[in-house]
């Protein structure tokens, strides 16, 4: 079968299809992916684009984080970079991409617009998800490696096919609309660091939108644009395999029930050196930074071209740099706090002379989830580091740990907003938009 009618078909599962494991996920990405949106509304990329939302006409019949409603597209490219503004949003390792921030938006958007259910939101989403998963796989590492944003690439087909079930395409108009997103996906990583990274997320959702909404009007495409000939596969990826992670395919295993969130306000790269860093001190409180002659990291090499910025200019670049956020750890620092990132962090001579004795290398042996490496102390003694974010943890111990996040992050708001969420099933779309704290 080919990669385009395998996701066709997941894009046409009914509700009743869809996993119980993997629709509990979901729940927790969407209440993780609307704390992440509200405490980004703060960040100047956010305000630059309500700013432009205003000045665009249109009806404006979607919530906004922070701001006035909008036109659908439009609120869309808000949300999805607003919610990526800090960096702090969940991560699905299979292909390297963060699927809330460019799915969520495009199905809530989309789901305003109609007076769809919350639920059918949740539930757009998870297909949405996982199709933007195993099209990551199908495009492969060396896409990513090449220079490509998964969030952004992948992630907008995942948005065009959760935007197409809340307006109930057909097959065929299911065709055209990811047709057209082959044209239309785009992301690169060499904006990480700037506003442009999360600016990649709100781009995925809006061309979901845009996609979805074109193929409903009777808008044509290619008829594989996907994985046919120079459709967007062949055209992005030097090895694109269309049978990657079809060997349990949906619906009886959803690979997105492997998500992971971020407990550090930073790069998902570096969350294996920290929690790696975070365990030796737990077992050695003594240690400090003047008590340490060096620290060897492994690493896989993707991360390489991601976070490992040796020398960063401002607090977002520390977000990206294992030798900033490794000082930051062994001194004490809360990496949980986004404003702990400030850009006098990014000058602080205490970090900056640690940095000196880091070395970060690439190991190919490690997944994309591992960290290993080697503390030496100035006293001669030399510790073993390692971690692996791999391990699934139980829903409970993800959902104490997101609330906390969440009180973090939004104070008393955070446990509000868990709470509106408990009666999801019984919620609309728009009931679900005013939680953006519009």
């Amino acid at each position: 079968m080919s990669l385009i009618d395998r996701i066709l078909d997941l894009a046409a599962l009914p509700a009743s299809d869809l996993p119980a494991p993997a629709l509990a996920m979901a729940r927790l990405s969407l209440f993780d992916w609307l704390v992440c949106g509200r405490a980004g509304t703060g960040e100047p990329l956010s305000g630059k684009l309500r700013q432009l939302a205003q000045a665009e006409a249109g009806t404006s019949t979607a919530s906004v984080f922070g701001g006035a409603p909008a036109p659908a597209r439009m609120a869309a490219l808000v949300n999805g970079a607003t919610s990526h503004a800090l960096d702090y949003d969940d991560t699905h390792f299979g292909h390297v991409g963060h699927p809330s921030v460019a799915i969520f938006p495009a199905a809530l958007a989309t789901a305003e617009e109609v007076d769809a259910s919350a639920q059918a939101v949740v539930e757009a989403f998870l297909v949405g998800a996982e199709a933007s998963v195993r099209i990551g796989m199908a495009l492969g590492a060396v896409h990513y490696n090449r220079g490509f944003h998964q969030t952004a690439t992948a992630g907008a087909f995942g948005a065009t096919i959760a935007a197409g079930k809340i307006l109930g395409l057909t097959r065929e108009e299911m065709r055209a609309a990811i047709g057209l997103c082959a044209t239309r996906a785009s992301g690169l990583k060499s904006q990480f660091g700037t506003m442009g990274k999360p600016y990649n997320a709100g781009i995925a959702a809006s061309n979901g939108v845009e996609c979805a909404k074109l193929a409903k009007l009777g808008f044509t495409s290619a008829d594989d644009g996907l994985a046919g000939a120079q459709g967007f596969l062949p055209t992005h990826s030097d090895a694109p395999d269309a049978q990657a992670g079809w060997d349990r395919p949906p619906p009886e295993t959803f690979l997105f029930e492997d998500i992971k969130y971020k407990l550090h306000a930073c790069c998902h790269g570096t969350h294996a050196m920290i929690e790696a860093l975070l365990t030796a001190r737990r077992e050695r409180p003594d240690l400090s930074l003047d008590g340490i002659e060096s620290l060897h990291l492994r690493t896989n090499p993707r991360w390489l071209a991601v976070c490992d910025i040796k020398t960063p200019r401002t607090g977002l670049e520390v977000k990206f740099s294992y030798n900033w956020l490794a000082g930051m750890v062994l001194s004490g620092k809360d990496t949980a706090r986004d404003d702990t990132y400030s850009d006098a962090l990014a000058a602080d001579p205490e970090l900056g002379a640690f940095a000196g004795w880091i070395t970060v290398e690439g190991d190919a042996s490690l997944t994309d989830m591992q960290a290993q490496g080697l503390l030496k102390l100035a006293d001669g003694t030399q510790l073993p580091i390692g971690h692996d974010l791999g391990r699934r943890l139980p829903e409970d111990e993800l959902a104490t740990g997101l609330r906390n996040k969440a009180r973090a992050l939004l104070g008393n708001g955070g446990e509000v907003l868990w709470q509106g969420l408990e009666g999801l099933a019984t919620l609309s779309a728009r009931d679900l938009g005013r939680h953006t704290g519009a």
